[in-house]
């Protein structure tokens, strides 16, 4: 292959990727949310009560089309008094939130305390504004944050977006591809006074209208014994609630919709 040389008009100048068309050249051009079939996280809620918070999310993990994943844990423990729950490019969200864990007992053991509840929802927002070059890419990670300020004796939950920024929410909050469905169902049914059982019953409900609406979103699944995570956050710490007490809730709510 020869030097090219241009004319004037058909001069490239310091366009690379110009000069590259001008000879024949295609210039690849990666685009990752297209070509990567990368298992995703869905819905998750969060939502307050008189005694906390609470952090429920649905098991299934999507590839495009497929259920790449059944058992999915999308709501996980942060330390005793915080969880995390997560949606987006699954294997990026995981390996963050390991990271924030360690961070925080990293903390603990330095200085002898704890960090407060509004510095850890600083450190995750500044991990997730670390994953920018990734979340360009397709590689997005979005979580919730929700825990039990010991300081002010209430619950906080916090949500992001993909560059880092974090807004406190005051009631309730929900993310991922079926979140307009939770969102409304939590919306309609929160009240300030809910108790622990209303509150575990309004996400289940969420969470159940969400997969009837959205195919990313995973549904109880009584043949396998799989049911979304729900978990509370109180002044006693992180409590996950157990699937047989999910199984009667759910059970009401599948009795409810059979009536219908």
């Amino acid at each position: 292959m020869g030097r090219p040389f241009f004319q004037i008009e058909d001069d490239p100048g310091s366009n690379f990727t110009e000069l590259l068309r001008k000879v024949g050249i295609e210039p690849f051009e990666p685009r990752w949310s297209e070509s990567l079939s990368v298992p995703h996280a869905t819905t998750c809620v969060a939502l307050r009560f008189t005694g906390g918070v609470l952090l429920a999310g649905d098991r299934r993990a999507t590839a495009g089309n497929w259920i790449s994943h059944r058992e999915m844990d999308k709501v996980v423990q942060a330390d005793r008094h915080s969880g995390v729950a997560i949606s987006g490019a699954a294997g990026p969200a995981m390996e963050m939130i390991k990271v924030f864990q360690l961070t925080l007992e990293h903390f603990e053991k330095m200085e002898g305390r704890p960090l407060s509840l509004e510095g850890k929802a600083n450190q995750l927002s500044m991990m997730l504004r670390g994953n920018l070059g990734a979340a360009m890419q397709g590689l997005v990670v979005l979580p919730l944050f929700a825990g039990f300020d010991t300081a002010e004796d209430r619950g906080r939950l916090w949500d992001f977006d993909v560059s880092g920024g974090r807004y406190e929410e005051r009631e309730y909050v929900a993310i991922g591809s079926g979140s307009m469905l939770a969102g409304t169902v939590v919306k309609v049914g929160w009240r300030s006074t809910l108790d622990e059982d209303a509150a575990v019953e309004l996400a289940c409900r969420s969470l159940w209208e969400a997969a009837d609406g959205d195919s990313a979103t995973g549904g109880p699944d009584g043949l396998r014994g799989v049911y979304p995570i729900v978990a509370k956050i109180d002044v006693d710490g992180w409590a996950r609630v157990d699937d047989s007490r999910l199984a009667e809730v759910f059970g009401r709510i599948i009795g409810e919709a059979g009536s219908r």
